[in-house]
């Protein structure tokens, strides 16, 4: 298997707190992550994120990760088919991977692989 679908969703956001009020409002959990980077939370099976760096990195709404097996083997495929790469891959903690790249229409389509896969 390639993929396990779609379940981490990462929001840009410019008020960090504001904007962790709220989704924990929305979630009705408290995020597991809270750094000055990053807020995490998890919910329904689905991993939503805050990024407060976000708009600075060129994200201009969220953007899906999709959770796969092999990150590099997927982000050569992706771009062999025609996607620009925005971010290769990526150690962001604990051998996590993640890239992101854009669609032939503009998308943003992210790729996420935990160290276990």
């Amino acid at each position: 298997m390639t993929t396990t679908g779609v379940q981490t969703i990462i929001y840009p956001v410019k008020d960090r707190d504001r904007a962790r009020e709220l989704f924990r409002a929305l979630l009705g959990v408290e995020p597991y992550a809270d750094e000055a980077y990053y807020v995490g939370f998890k919910a329904a099976g689905q991993d939503v994120g805050l990024d407060p760096s976000g708009h600075a990195k060129g994200m201009t709404g969220p953007a899906p990760y999709w959770h796969v097996t092999d990150l590099r083997d997927r982000l050569a495929a992706l771009l062999e088919g025609g996607a620009e790469l925005l971010q290769d891959a990526q150690d962001v903690g604990n051998g996590r991977l993640i890239a992101s790249v854009k669609d032939t229409d503009g998308n943003l389509i992210g790729l996420l692989q935990d160290p276990e896969a």
